[in-house]
């Protein structure tokens, strides 16, 4: 997970802010949210790692 975003991968993550960004069908619209969309914040430029499973 980062920041709204739940993936499984950095691609996904990075696929998923650029639509977020775009404004994509993607996510949908929200009724009834006073405002405008919120930005993502800018992603770290070395690539996310997943968490290792503490099991």
């Amino acid at each position: 997970m980062w920041w709204n975003f739940v993936a499984r991968t950095d691609e996904e993550v990075r696929r998923a802010r650029a639509d977020w960004a775009a404004a994509s069908d993607r996510f949908g619209e929200v009724i009834g949210y006073p405002g405008d969309r919120l930005p993502a914040p800018e992603l770290p430029t070395t690539p996310l790692k997943a968490r290792q499973n503490p099991r």
